[in-house]
């Protein structure tokens, strides 16, 4: 008798900033997560989707869990920690090198408490000393009994087949939830919107970028090209003056680079709009949140 056919929704979760969406990326395969290195890049779930001819591992890539300060990082915890109480394994990702911490601590706590079998990884161990790794995985299984431990680096692919292979052994037989091609549930145009989110996330310092939202105002498919229209919101008149930059030339490279990565993911030219406008305290309006796509839970 041939085996059964194994699926299921894996959520991947901790802080901020140790690797959750890149990791994300190397294991579906191909780019479904916007990646940066500021913290709190990733806003609200996000699917990666991995099928084989035996199974199909739903990657749930959620918002760092960090202590919120505003109604949008009040929305991105909840989700995050949702997304734990909807799955069925969890991925808890720490960064190497870095001590413990009582968020991550309480993370642990909320996967326990939801009695579902739990991956620990250790991200980022091609920037750190071997022997510094052993002390984290001992301080974390003391917390939980992990399923399986898994030091790897997703930025250069060391030890993610390892992590497939036991997320598999974990999997319960289940139906073909998406079509074999699909990678993400994500549509193009909401991609495209955090594709040019992205690209300022890696050209704007400091918090400018945490404070913008992307609204694709119009996207048209013709023959051999996609006109896109966008608007980028900021919360400040002074805000606005450094994403379009002197004549205009930050707004340029911030739609350069972006038309390079839509155009890769539509496969056609792309021509590329934005506007750039105020929205004062936007993170805290339920309203506005929600017309970007943020619902805020209320």
């Amino acid at each position: 008798m041939a085996n059964e056919f194994k699926s299921g929704f894996v959520t991947v979760v901790g802080l901020p900033n140790v690797g959750k969406s890149t990791l994300i990326n190397r294991c579906v395969g191909q780019k479904v997560a916007i990646i940066s290195q500021k913290p709190q890049t990733t806003r609200q779930k996000i699917l990666g989707i991995r099928t084989t001819d035996e199974t199909q591992i739903i990657f749930v890539d959620t918002p760092g869990i960090h202590t919120p300060r505003t109604k949008l990082g009040e929305y991105m915890v909840n989700s995050a920690n949702e997304s734990v109480r909807d799955a069925d394994i969890a991925v808890f990702v720490t960064a190497a090198g870095r001590d413990v911490t009582d968020k991550e601590r309480e993370i642990v706590e909320n996967i326990k408490a939801e009695g579902i079998p739990a991956i620990l990884v250790i991200n980022k161990v091609d920037a750190v000393a071997k022997d510094t790794i052993p002390e984290k995985i001992v301080a974390f299984n003391e917390m939980m009994d992990f399923a399986a431990t898994v030091p790897l680096s997703a930025k250069t692919g060391s030890g993610v087949k390892f992590l497939l292979a036991e997320i598999e052994k974990l999997l319960p037989e289940g139906p073909e939830f998406y079509d074999g091609d699909t990678v993400t549930d994500v549509n193009e145009r909401v991609m495209a919107s955090e594709i040019i989110r992205e690209k300022m996330l890696n050209l704007l310092d400091k918090e400018i970028p945490h404070g913008t939202a992307v609204e694709i105002i119009d996207f048209k498919e013709e023959p051999g090209i996609v006109n896109i229209q966008a608007t980028i919101y900021c919360e400040k008149d002074s805000h606005k003056g450094i994403i379009i930059g002197k004549k205009g030339e930050m707004l340029k490279r911030i739609g350069a680079k972006a038309r390079v990565d839509i155009e890769e993911m539509v496969e056609k030219k792309v021509f590329l709009e934005l506007w750039v406008k105020v929205k004062d305290d936007w993170r805290n309006n339920n309203y506005l949140m929600k017309s970007f796509g943020y619902d805020s839970q209320e």
